[in-house]
């Protein structure tokens, strides 16, 4: 599963400028709204050794959302890398999108690609087992919905654990990611359920 590691790995690292600061808006001009806030290291889930935090970066990452490729766009899109000295690695990506209908659409999109991933997974790297499970929705804003990526190397025995939910509030969608090694069992669901209600919750807060 090395190829499989590798791939969720590059969707926690970042390659990209630093958000440059808005220009001030002429005099009389409306104000521009804020970006969308992110989240904390201290707003992770718990973990053995402390999170950091990079820098908040214009567009996707490199290697996009993982499990939902293609369903975010760089336009109007910045993402956030968090890591521990663990090998545990988080991910938030806000889109801005034109108007709350297409916002909805993003969210439609990503939990498709979330509910997929396994059977994805498993055509993409034979010799790995994949299943995908549905950890529910979050009242908050217009809702979250929280899922895991569960993999294991039938060869070498290693597995995997993954968490991703997409969020909304209005027209902004939120992505976020956590994984380390290890099965469901050993993740932190109801502790990544709470990183994602205080994400969404912050993006316009």
């Amino acid at each position: 599963m090395p190829a499989l590691r590798t791939a969720l790995a590059a969707s926690c690292t970042a390659a990209a400028l630093v958000l440059a600061a808005a220009p001030l808006a002429p005099a009389g001009a409306a104000s521009a709204p804020a970006a969308p806030a992110f989240l904390d290291a201290r707003q992770m889930p718990a973990s053995s050794t402390p999170w950091s935090a990079g820098k908040v970066t214009k567009g996707l990452p490199e290697g996009s959302a993982f499990c939902a490729p293609g369903a975010l766009p760089a336009k109007g899109t910045s993402h956030r890398v968090f890591r521990t000295e663990l090998d545990t690695g988080g991910l938030q990506i806000n889109t801005v999108a034109p108007t709350a209908s297409r916002a909805a659409e993003l969210v439609t999109k990503l939990r498709r690609g979330f509910a997929a991933c396994a059977e994805r997974v498993e055509r993409r790297y034979p010799g790995t087992e994949a299943s995908s499970a549905y950890h529910g929705r979050l009242a908050v804003e217009e809702g979250a919905y929280v899922y895991s990526l569960d993999t294991r190397d039938q060869e070498v025995g290693s597995t995997d654990i993954h968490l991703f939910s997409a969020g909304r509030d209005g027209r902004t969608v939120t992505y976020v990611q956590w994984g380390r090694l290890g099965d469901l069992p050993d993740a932190p669901v109801q502790g990544f359920r709470t990183t994602t209600r205080t994400a969404v919750n912050k993006l316009h807060r």
